[in-house]
């Protein structure tokens, strides 16, 4: 655990999802692939679309509708849509088949092992002190088995936009009934986690479980006021 700005014992305390409760990376690349192969088996016109056809659309859709990029799930059934209409799909079969391959998807996205750590640092923490969930992405906390521990989950799209904005810091400070001084965020990305908590008030833990140097991360922008390796070390907080 290293300290780089005065900290003040957190009230409440937002985590992130992917990537700071578990890892996630394994998860997506599977996801990814076992989506795409749902894609091409859909219909015979998609058969041999390919991941960079998939990444051409999403872009031109993100150029045309830039506030999309707020709402992942709805980016990725927009990027069917448009992809099965591409290849001649009528406008039923595309959204029908955009709603197959994205049960797919959240069928894949939610297959995450959540390690015992997890489990006994929440359980920990919610005991003392509320817990809020804040992502910007697709993984469903009841699937993943870690809802009960939240009082609050809030997702970018349907709850606002995705962070590092400071649209879901200010529904949960809101909520809590807290200002966001008093609450501690934690998380693993330098700018939507660290910079958007910093920038919305809140105090900020970056949880670095792969041996980056803060001092040399390109990512870097604002100093959190910890940095920890583990997540268990939360509990030495309260």
């Amino acid at each position: 655990m290293r300290f780089y700005r005065p900290l003040h014992r957190p009230q409440a305390i937002t985590f992130d999802l992917d990537d700071t409760l578990y890892d996630n990376r394994q998860v997506i690349l599977t996801t990814v692939e076992k989506t795409h192969q749902a894609l091409q088996a859909w219909h015979p016109r998609l058969a041999h679309v390919t991941h960079d056809d998939y990444d051409r659309v999403r872009l031109t859709l993100e150029q045309h509708h830039p506030t999309i990029i707020h709402d992942m799930t709805a980016w990725r059934y927009a990027t069917l849509v448009q992809l099965m209409q591409n290849v001649g799909l009528s406008d039923v079969d595309a959204k029908r088949g955009a709603e197959h391959v994205m049960a797919v998807f959240h069928q894949w996205r939610s297959a995450v092992e959540i390690p015992c750590m997890t489990h006994q640092v929440l359980a920990e923490l919610s005991a003392k002190v509320p817990l809020v969930a804040i992502t910007n992405g697709n993984a469903d906390a009841s699937q993943l088995g870690i809802a009960q521990y939240f009082a609050l989950i809030l997702r970018a799209g349907p709850d606002g936009r995705a962070k590092p904005s400071a649209d879901l810091y200010q529904i949960a400070a809101n909520t809590l009934n807290m200002h966001p001084a008093k609450i501690l965020h934690v998380g693993d990305d330098l700018i939507t986690d660290i910079q958007g908590a910093l920038v919305a008030g809140y105090q900020a833990c970056w949880i670095n479980d792969r041996q980056q140097d803060l001092l040399t991360a390109r990512s870097a922008r604002l100093v959190p006021h910890l940095e920890i390796s583990r997540l268990d070390s939360l509990t030495s907080l309260l």
